[in-house]
């Protein structure tokens, strides 16, 4: 197989010396939140004819803008953007709906002859999408509901005790307050009769039709990453030409079709300002709660990122780190 000879270091890492140069080119940009990846990516296609394909959970609900960072109107007409506000907050929206449609989506622009870039911060779509699928059966609305009901009656920690019983590989990696994933191993055995833990260890990696270039911008610092997140989280709880995050709340509370429970709610940020607007907290501790959280992500897709050792690193504090990311790419178009 034919390979790219040697690059130049880039962010202080060496760029990857055996990239397959007999398959087209597509981009990952990860990073954590508040990195700047949305702006690299906008700087890279400003040189480069591209389209970006957003890798991001929360992007992809209508009617959550400001929560959500999601790129300017004046952005997305500057650059072609893909799998940005596709569903409603009501519905969901799962990893392998993220993964057809992404490989489609990057055949369709390299058939345009532009380069795909996919931006974002959510790390299991990355994955996902490199690593392929595991065999997990769909969800089943009615063992969610009685699964619901039984976390209501019995509180979490006995749910992950029931996981513990099982599946204790899957309940050891798991957090005993972490409702969402606990009770989708429950019913993963509940369907199959067979642990999580055992399916995904029969994972197949799946080849990709292109190539996939992944840089990460990440902060040599991370104090000040944490000054960028408390940052951006008081611009969006100040007015603004849109109003603020809780008018944003507000209004979807008003729809009465939304509750916490649903994927769209629990986003960072979102959940934070329904317990404010429930009382549960006053603006300061929507404030101390909101920023804590998002470090929480932060910290979790740093996480992520570390397990990726072929990533081209590179630090999103520089002032240069959106002309870094361009030279990466020129060096295996």
């Amino acid at each position: 197989m034919a390979t790219s000879t040697s690059c130049s270091c880039v962010g202080n890492n060496p760029v990857p010396t055996t990239v397959p140069t007999t398959a087209p080119l597509a981009v990952s940009i990860m990073g954590p939140t508040a990195s700047g990846k949305t702006a690299a990516a906008l700087a890279v296609a400003s040189r480069i004819p591209a389209e970006i394909i957003s890798v991001d959970s929360a992007l992809v609900y209508r009617g959550m803008d400001i929560g959500t960072a999601k790129p300017s109107a004046a952005e997305r007409a500057a650059v072609p953007h893909h799998l940005i506000d596709i569903i409603d907050p009501r519905d969901a929206y799962s990893v392998m709906q993220f993964r057809s449609e992404a490989l489609a989506l990057v055949a369709e622009i390299q058939a345009r002859g532009k380069l795909p870039l996919l931006v974002g911060g959510t790390m299991l779509y990355f994955k996902a999408l490199q690593d392929g699928l595991d065999d997990l059966p769909p969800a089943d609305p009615e063992l969610r509901r009685a699964l619901d009901a039984d976390a209501a009656r019995l509180g979490m920690p006995a749910m992950h005790a029931r996981l513990a019983q099982i599946d204790p590989i899957t309940a050891a990696r798991l957090p005993p307050n972490d409702s969402q994933r606990i009770q989708r191993a429950l019913e993963i055995h509940a369907l199959t009769g067979a642990p999580m833990s055992a399916l995904l260890a029969l994972r197949q990696k799946t080849a990709l039709p292109f190539r996939l270039l992944p840089i990460a911008l990440e902060p040599s610092v991370r104090s000040v990453l944490h000054e960028r997140i408390a940052r951006r989280f008081d611009a969006m709880l100040a007015p603004g030409p849109d109003g603020t995050l809780l008018d944003e709340v507000a209004a979807l509370r008003v729809r009465g079709d939304l509750d916490t429970g649903l994927p769209s709610m629990r986003c960072v940020g979102y959940r934070q300002a329904w317990s404010y607007l429930d009382g549960q907290i006053d603006l300061a501790g929507l404030r101390e709660t909101g920023i804590a959280a998002t470090r929480q992500l932060a910290k979790r897709q740093l996480t992520w990122l570390r397990s990726m050792p072929d990533r081209i690193v590179i630090d999103c504090l520089a002032e240069d780190a959106a002309k870094q990311v361009f030279e990466a790419i020129d060096c295996h178009r």
